[in-house]
């Protein structure tokens, strides 16, 4: 028996638990699990002493492209993805100019197309002009989901009241994505503060009840309007404790930042380099956001990479942007909370493979199974080694995980077959595709 690519001797990560198999690779997809002793193929890959995961999937990325080629591009961010053991991520609208309609979303497709390391969803913008258009534009083929923000940015890509958000959520069938925080509260105590206060003043403004009544009236009217929606980056106690009675209408992010770094603490390391919206809050919320990973209420976890220029980051406060660093640093981080006994593995691949595909409609991705893509990343869970500036390959250059030593590593990324990255070295050219999503 003959085959494209087989990966021998690794240990599993399947659906059914994890067991030492050797895979059978062909034409891009899985082709046999436990294939036989005397089976042949073109690459051997020796996953020996190595845990083969299906593909990790970051859901929740900015690679700014188009926009500044000094902070990123789709080139350069998705190097960095694969570098860090992501095989498919997805692409936020609010770049410049934003993906908010069909001439936008066909020029991002193919731009895309000869760019891009690793597969890769297209989310699209909803707006309070585009609200006619938004049925269409989830349908688009690439697309993982409307993005909605419902506070906290600009004029043109901000839905913030209530009419205009429940119109949103009429227009259309699949589960949307929100960036939850209430506008009207933010606006309202923004001249409570002044400019040079410290860093962690940032979370002091957009406090816990900012983010809790944005995801209130957020369930609110997903109930009313039966719309399936996605709540990004949950950062308080409060909103993982509401968010449990509406399991019918909600699914639920949170991200690597606050299961990890704990206020003030963060500012006070940081500075600038730890602002980021919703900001990162004291170790109560870390806590709740750990207990919320353990008891299933989270379905997915992610980098929130949103990288700016390390002068902007350097600003007095509120002068620097909000927005961190993280696709090439999410699965090592995520992979040392493993070592040290927060999570599993299992539930790793829960948060970052299965819980993905099935949140967005993702196609042939998020497990090890026969007929699915041939997505893998192998990591080696007992590898030490501290995370340097001196790795990332983001053209802005910095971490707020730089000098932090971690247990656990990706090895190898394999994307549809093709062995794009090995031992932190890149491999061969851009080979990503446009992710397939259930319309």
């Amino acid at each position: 028996m003959h085959y494209d690519l087989l990966i021998r001797g690794g240990t599993c990560v399947t659906p059914w638990g994890t067991e030492r198999i050797d895979l059978g690779i062909r034409d891009g997809r899985i082709a046999d699990l436990a294939t036989p002793a005397h089976a042949t193929a073109e690459t051997v890959i020796d996953a020996a002493g190595l845990h083969v995961l299906p593909g990790l999937i970051d859901s929740h990325v900015h690679l700014r492209d188009p926009g500044d080629p000094a902070v990123e591009t789709i080139e350069t961010g998705t190097r960095a993805a694969v570098l860090g053991g992501i095989a498919t991520l997805f692409d936020m609208p609010n770049t410049v100019p934003p993906i908010a309609d069909i001439e936008r979303l066909a020029w991002k497709r193919d731009y895309v197309a000869g760019r891009s390391w690793c597969d890769i969803g297209l989310y699209v913008a909803g707006t309070k002009a585009n609200i006619d258009a938004l049925a269409e534009l989830e349908r688009a083929p690439g697309v993982c989901a409307v993005k909605v923000f419902a506070g906290s940015s600009t004029a043109a890509l901000m839905i913030e009241d209530d009419a205009h958000l429940e119109l949103a959520m009429r227009a259309g069938h699949r589960r949307m994505a929100f960036h939850s925080e209430d506008e009207d509260r933010l606006q309202a105590r923004k001249n409570l503060f002044s400019r040079g206060q410290p860093y962690r003043t940032h979370m002091e403004w957009r406090d816990e009840e900012c983010a809790f009544l944005g995801t209130r009236r957020l369930m609110a009217l997903a109930q009313k309007t039966g719309r399936a929606t996605h709540i990004l980056h949950v950062s308080t106690a409060e909103e993982l404790a509401y968010l449990r009675d509406f399991r019918d209408v909600a699914t639920v992010e949170v991200l690597v930042n606050h299961l990890t770094q704990v206020a003030p603490d963060c500012y006070d390391t940081l500075g600038g380099f730890g602002v980021m919206n919703p900001p990162i809050r004291d170790e109560r919320h870390r806590a709740a956001a750990w207990a919320a990973v353990r008891d299933g209420t989270v379905d997915t976890i992610g980098s929130d990479h949103a990288p700016h220029a390390r002068a902007a980051k350097e600003r007095p406060w509120p002068d620097c942007p909000a927005g961190l660093t993280g696709v090439q640093t999410l699965v090592p981080i995520m992979l040392d909370h493993v070592a040290a006994g927060r999570l599993s593995l299992a539930r790793l691949v829960d948060l970052m493979a299965t819980g993905p595909a099935r949140v967005y409609g993702l196609a042939g991705k998020g497990r090890i199974a026969a007929g699915y893509d041939a997505d893998f990343t192998l990591v080696d869970l007992k590898t030490h080694r501290r995370i340097e500036e001196s790795w990332i390959v983001s053209p802005c250059g910095w971490t707020p995980f730089a000098g932090t030593d971690v247990v656990g590593w990706p090895i190898a990324t394999i994307v549809r077959g093709h062995l794009v990255m090995h031992d932190d070295t890149v491999l061969g050219a851009p080979i990503g595709n446009l992710a397939r999503f259930a319309s």
